[in-house]
């Protein structure tokens, strides 16, 4: 149990920076437009890998359950997030951005379904 610990912690240490320099970059490019787009950009990029992972380690059994986890819990848990997306829709939302709030929902939902859904497509392919 310690090393599956450790393990997913160092992976979502590792995705967490990955989503904050992804997210900067974004911040530092994006001409001040009050759309969160940098989150959405992790979340649909994370669940593409994801959906990758997926495709390539639960299909094959002779992968250690260790890189799984590492992979999979620690490095997309920690690139990809939900608290943010939920975050900036309800600050949109405060604003009275309701338009671009929705936006913000209906692209997080379609797109990430859609990468991972293609993810995996590239797999199986």
């Amino acid at each position: 149990m310690g090393a599956m610990l450790f393990v997913v912690a160092s992976g979502g240490a590792l995705g967490a920076v990955l989503r904050f320099l992804l997210w900067e970059a974004f911040d530092h490019y994006s001409l001040n437009r009050p759309f969160p787009w940098g989150i959405l950009v992790c979340n649909v990029l994370g669940s593409f890998v994801i959906g990758v992972l997926a495709g390539i380690l639960f299909h094959k059994s002779q992968v250690d359950p260790l890189w799984r986890a590492f992979l999979v819990i620690g490095v997309c848990g920690g690139f990809t997030t939900f608290s943010s997306f939920s975050l900036d829709t309800i600050q949109l939302l405060r604003v009275g951005d309701i338009g671009l709030a929705f936006a913000n929902m209906a692209l997080s939902l379609l797109l990430c379904l859609a990468a991972t859904y293609v993810g995996m497509k590239v797999v199986y392919h």
